[in-house]
């Protein structure tokens, strides 16, 4: 990114083959701002059919939010010049999955929430600012809260805060 420009590009691309029941293997290549690829694979336990021989696809969804928001928060830590001790997220995603008779289901979100604890000499609301700037900042996160409400909880000595 130059001095002047105000934007940059983040592209992923992924090429996933099925090869078992349910197995999926995929190539995912980084292509901006830096490049990198990664081998991944998923399947779906006995339930959906498969053989449970890689973690199911939502597993990678999940992690991913919450470790790109974890990233962020690290990131946007050292730009606000905040020393964090330590970081930890809990987090529960739900999900309903309608039926209607002789119809595949449809999944429908019900709801994210993120409970966050830092450890860190800055003032609650310094890590509350760092928390919103990290939600702004989550790529995962701007496209799913465009979709539906995700919940941050911060967790102080008087209990949780939402940011």
């Amino acid at each position: 990114m130059s001095a002047s420009s105000n934007t940059f590009d983040v592209v992923i691309r992924c090429n996933g083959k099925a090869v078992g029941k349910m197995r999926n293997e995929a190539r995912v290549d980084i292509v901006e701002p830096f490049v990198e690829s990664h081998e991944i694979a998923s399947d779906e336990g006995p339930f959906h059919g498969g053989d449970g021989s890689a973690p199911p696809p939502l597993t990678y969804f999940v992690g991913g939010f919450v470790t790109c928001l974890m990233t962020q928060i690290r990131a946007f830590a050292k730009r606000f010049r905040i020393a964090l001790d330590t970081l930890e997220v809990d987090a529960e995603f739900q999900w309903k999955g309608l039926t209607e008779p002789g119809k595949p289901y449809r999944a429908q979100p019900v709801g994210i929430r993120l409970d966050i604890q830092i450890a860190s000499d800055a003032g609650q609301n310094r890590i509350i600012e760092l928390i919103n700037a990290a939600k702004q900042g989550c790529f995962v996160e701007a496209v799913i809260s465009e979709r539906m409400k995700v919940v941050h909880r911060l967790k102080t000595p008087d209990g949780w805060i939402d940011c």
